[in-house]
């Protein structure tokens, strides 16, 4: 992203998506490192570069270190623009997003790279009002993921919303239904949906759940042994257990600092044949699509820990799960998947899902910031990238229909 305001005319930044596939694809990154890190040293102001730095350390895993860069550059500007295809955007699109990590925002920047819509994200800061001038825009878009510290963000703008200039994209009020308890209530009784109730539960009751397992039903409406555990608002599988019985959670909580945890119940989603399959579909004003699939002897399944790249009949699998979607995978949940497009109501969500051994969708969560994106090695995976093409086109498509509605 390159700065806008006060750092205009500082030169493009490389951006989320360029730095994300560079180190995706096994770029040094260091080189870049260092010459961020001058340019932070000799040119203070510069917010775009601070930006880039913030990326490259979130990359090299140091989170603390790129969320205290970015805050740097939102003292100087708060508004950015991501690199654009062409010199005059058929479109430019305005997301509103807020501090954070990676994580903490939709990455529009993966579906738009290389495209001639230009994407500016204005971060909006915690206290203080919007800026007097909003920039040029033909559509706006809520690019901020649900989460406690951001749902007063959400709020605001769900506020905000009937007053906006331009049509705006994703409702707040929408995305705040996606924390993991909410979630549950819009889709529990949908057809052909299995959810399992999320609870918030404090480090206190936890512990206390260890000594005396009777009050589960207190805090888990649905609750029985085995538990799924996870700190509240974490993702990517940090710090998530499953607790087989009431023994195992004096020592989860003794190696867990965070004051609270989602708490549901553990489902077998096994297949016949012993292995799970975990899928990714992300919804573009209101179709699915395929992202992507993982087949794992685990039921803790992320798709780089389920050894893809290395096993051809597991990607064979994933290659029919995304061409022949819509005739297989889609049509066997179509009830499901419409209900969900239905209750969520967002323009742009994706969702991580299984199937149960009833046949039923089992839905893990959905969210507005799950990352989908073509930088898969073509040669291994040559069925992606065709995929990542329609679902980065649909969303385009989208943006230009909107365009012209009403605000």
């Amino acid at each position: 992203m390159s700065g806008a305001g006060g750092a205009e005319g500082e030169g493009a930044a490389l951006g989320v998506a360029r730095l994300s596939r560079m180190a995706f694809t096994g770029a040094d990154l260091n080189p870049i490192w260092h010459r961020l890190l001058r340019r932070f040293v000799f040119e203070p102001d510069n917010a775009a570069a601070l930006m880039d730095l913030s990326v490259v350390e979130q990359i090299f895993g140091n989170r603390e270190t790129g969320i205290e860069h970015q805050a740097r550059a939102l003292e100087i500007q708060q508004l950015y623009r991501s690199p654009c295809a062409a010199a005059k955007p058929s479109l430019r699109l305005l997301a509103l997003a807020a501090p954070g990590d990676i994580g903490a925002n939709a990455p529009f920047e993966f579906l738009l790279e290389g495209s001639d819509i230009e994407l500016m994200t204005l971060y909006l800061l915690p206290g203080r009002p919007l800026p007097e001038s909003l920039p040029e825009h033909d559509l706006a878009i809520i690019a901020i993921a649900e989460s406690a510290e951001h749902r007063p963000q959400l709020e605001a703008l769900s506020a905000l919303k009937a007053r906006w200039p331009r049509p705006i994209l994703n409702a707040p009020e929408r995305v705040l239904d996606l924390s993991r308890e909410r979630l549950h209530r819009v889709l529990a009784d949908a057809p052909g949906i299995d959810i399992p109730v999320t609870a918030t539960v404090t480090h206190e009751q936890m512990a206390a759940l260890g000594h005396d397992p009777t009050p589960i039903s207190t805090l888990l409406s649905d609750g029985a042994f085995p538990l799924i555990a996870r700190p509240l608002d974490s993702h990517a599988g940090q710090g998530l257990a499953k607790l087989d019985a009431p023994a195992a959670i004096l020592p989860y909580l003794a190696e867990r600092p965070e004051p609270a945890f989602a708490l549901s119940r553990f489902v077998d989603y096994r297949s016949a044949d012993g292995l799970y399959r975990k899928y990714r579909i992300v919804f573009v004003d209101g179709r699915p699509y395929a992202v992507h699939m993982a087949v794992a002897d685990q039921w803790a399944i992320w798709y780089l820990n389920a050894g893809m790249k290395a096993d051809a009949m597991k990607r064979a699998e994933e290659a029919h799960f995304m061409t022949a979607f819509d005739a297989d995978f889609g049509r066997r949940h179509q009830a499901a998947l419409a209900a969900v497009q239905e209750r969520i109501g967002l323009d742009y969500f994706a969702i991580d899902c299984a199937e149960t051994a009833d046949g039923k969708l089992l839905v893990f969560e959905a969210d507005i910031a799950m990352i989908v994106h073509d930088m898969d090695d073509p040669e291994v995976y040559p069925y992606k990238r065709p995929q990542m093409r329609r679902v980065f086109a649909a969303f385009a498509e989208m943006l230009r229909r909107r365009q012209h509605k009403s605000p």
